[in-house]
Formats: structure tokens, C-alpha cells, sequence
């Protein structure tokens, strides 16, 4: 009877400890499932805007003549000129994209040709002419033309360059073309109005060299994105005339 009254007690005490333990492990699961809830509602950081990179280098684009120096062997030096495909001849090597690249890129492409064919090669390239950066602003301004970017320079600044815009121009629809390739360029509309009017400079956009601004006289009702730059001139023509 005694042993009988033991193994009830031991039973009982078994069973508390039991409880115990589990709604401990409960709480604790359940406190490790609020904290893992408050770091998901944690809000993240405002994302970085990104900036232009100060320390880019020039690249080439069509009509910049480089001259090209080999240390060594100096009879295969020689002056090229980037063709509008953005291809140039090399002695060695032969036809070579360079557009799109700057000098250090270049020479790195120019050397792996020259180490097939010289032994331990040394080549220093240097730039003898470049084509200023421009950009174009066309339409409803009052002195349209070609502008060259001697800084940064936004698509309002340019339009300012241009005299301003005169009465008939639609303002509220500027296009921005930008070319992307060889054969493609995108077209980004600009609301002028809105611009004036609050002072956000956030709606305005930093230009880059090629850049072509066209300032139209009657809205358009469809404007696609990208548009060929063999139909730009087709496209252009009734909107500056």
C-alpha cells in the first residue's frame, strides 16, 4: 500500500514537472515568433539614390583618334581613328571594337593581340583627338541647335542654352531621346509645366553627351519608348515644322 502511495506522488510530480517544462518552451517559442514578427515590420532604410561616378573615365566613341606605341618594336606603331561602326584596323590584331571602352581597357585588348605575336610586348596608347560631348535641343525653342557639355547639365539648363521656349511650345511634353545602341534609342517625356510650377527638381533629368531634346508644338497622343534612329527623322519632321 505504502510502495502504491509512492508511485502516485511520483506520477503526479512527474506530470507538474512536465507541464512545466512545456509551457515554458511554449512561451519561449512563442516570444522567438514575436521577435522574428517585430524585425519583419522593422522598416528597411531609405534606398541609396545612385550618383554619377566622379572618377569615370572617357571612353571612346566614333570619330576619336588614339595612337597606339609599341616600346619594343616601334614599327608597328601606329594612329587610328574609331569608325562610326565603333571598330578600328589594327596592325596587329586586326578589327577591334573599341568604342564604348576607355584607354586602359583598350590598351589591355590591344596587348593580348600583341603577346601573340611579340615577345614580352609594352604598348602605351594615347588619345590625340576626341569629339566634344553635345547634346541637341530641338522644336518649339527659340534658338535650337547643338550644345556642347563642358559640366552636368539638365534637360531644363538645356532648354535655357536654347533661348527657352517660345509660345507655341507644348511644355508639358518635352521628349528626351537617348540613344542605347547602334540602332535604338529611348525616348523619356518630361513634364515642364509641373516643373515650373513646383520647383521639383526631382522631375528634371541630368543629360548625357547625345542627347537629343525635342520640344513639340501640338501633344501627342502615343509616344512609344524606343524608337529606331533610322525612323528618328521621320519621326521628327512633323513635330518641328
Amino acid at each position: 500500500m505504502l510502495i502504491k502511495k509512492f508511485l502516485i506522488v511520483a506520477l503526479v510530480v512527474t506530470a507538474s514537472n512536465l507541464a512545466l517544462s512545456t509551457g515554458t518552451s511554449s512561451r519561449t517559442y512563442g516570444q522567438d515568433r514575436a521577435h522574428a514578427r517585430a524585425q519583419d515590420r522593422t522598416p528597411a532604410g531609405p534606398p541609396r539614390l545612385r550618383t554619377f561616378d566622379s572618377e569615370t573615365r572617357y571612353v571612346l566613341v566614333p570619330g576619336d583618334v588614339f595612337e597606339i606605341q609599341y616600346r619594343y618594336t616601334p614599327e608597328f606603331n601606329q594612329t587610328v581613328t574609331v569608325q562610326p561602326d565603333g571598330y578600328v584596323s589594327l596592325e596587329i590584331g586586326g578589327d577591334v571594337k573599341v568604342a564604348g571602352r576607355n584607354l586602359d581597357q583598350v590598351r589591355k585588348i590591344i596587348l593580348s593581340f600583341a603577346a601573340k605575336r611579340l615577345a614580352s610586348p609594352e604598348v602605351i596608347v594615347v588619345l590625340k583627338e576626341f569629339q566634344k560631348p553635345y547634346v541637341v535641343v530641338a522644336g518649339e525653342v527659340v534658338a535650337p541647335g547643338k550644345f556642347e557639355l563642358r559640366e552636368k547639365v539638365t534637360a531644363v539648363q538645356a532648354v535655357l542654352l536654347a533661348g527657352g521656349f517660345k509660345d507655341s511650345a507644348k511644355s508639358s511634353q518635352i521628349l528626351v531621346f537617348r540613344k542605347l545602341n547602334g540602332e535604338t534609342a529611348e525616348v523619356k517625356v518630361l513634364n515642364f509645366k509641373t516643373l515650373n510650377r513646383t520647383s521639383d527638381l526631382e522631375n528634371d533629368l541630368t543629360l548625357q553627351p547625345g542627347d537629343m531634346i525635342l520640344v513639340p508644338r501640338n501633344r501627342l497622343s502615343k509616344i512609344e519608348r524606343y524608337v529606331r534612329l533610322a525612323s528618328m527623322a521621320t519621326f521628327l519632321y512633323p513635330l518641328m515644322r
